[in-house]
């Protein structure tokens, strides 16, 4: 987000949701979030404060915020990924614990919303999809950088971009080598247009007309007539 960003209620709500809807095993789900280095304090306060207030439980609580992980092995990881960027200098901000639940869920996969700062662009953690409730907190100087960190990344699927400058919004969301590029919000969809990312996101497009080549495969049938065929 850049520093013209609209420190809204909704708009942080979004960002913290963007992160942790799901308990991130949403392949949208925004895991880095890169942040004009002038507002860079303001923001990490206003938003942890919003993480901070995310309660991990029950999913048939209507109090829960965040349920438990897939599966054991992905639990594994996802706690090995938070390992992992502690031993590359990363700061825990907030989380970056197994949570405890009691009831019928006493034995789930629970891992608290986890916020980390201080790691380069190029390191691991920022590289890796963790697909979990893991998002890094990344400071910039100006549009140029924020667009060079965004795209330097094996991955290509989904971006946020937030501004009230339009003509910035059309410039950077135009230079941003994503699928599909959300200005000043997050997973809203149009089921008519295409869908999908490019590098190693890219798998073709589905949505709408889009939907019809990505589902079928075309084929040639050429015959020629002559010689007594019939």
């Amino acid at each position: 987000m850049f520093d013209d960003f609209d420190f809204s209620e909704a708009n942080l709500d979004t960002i913290v949701r963007s992160g942790f809807a799901n308990q991130g095993e949403i392949c949208l789900c925004g895991s880095r979030l890169l942040v004009q280095r002038s507002i860079y304090e303001r923001f990490k306060e206003r938003y942890l404060d919003k993480v901070r207030r995310l309660r991990v439980g029950d999913p048939n609580d209507a109090t829960t915020d965040l349920g438990a992980l897939v599966s054991k092995p992905h639990f594994d990881k996802v706690v090995g990924c938070i390992d992992r960027a502690k031993a590359e200098g990363g700061r825990v901000l907030l989380g970056g614990n197994v949570a405890k639940v009691d009831g019928r869920c006493e034995n789930g996969w629970f891992v608290e919303p986890t916020v980390i700062e201080g790691l380069a662009p190029e390191s691991a953690t920022n590289q890796e999809e963790i697909f979990g409730p893991v998002v890094t907190l990344i400071p910039f100087e100006d549009d140029a950088e924020a667009i060079a960190i965004a795209n330097g990344t094996g991955y290509g699927l989904a971006a946020s971009l937030w501004t009230r400058d339009l003509d910035r919004a059309h410039r950077a969301g135009a230079a941003l080598e994503f699928g599909i590029v959300w200005i000043n919000c997050w997973l809203l969809r149009d089921l008519r247009t295409p869908f999908g990312g490019v590098k190693n996101s890219g798998v073709g497009r589905e949505g709408g007309v889009d939907a019809l080549r990505f589902f079928t495969e075309p084929k040639n049938i050429c015959i020629q007539l002559g010689g007594g065929a019939r």
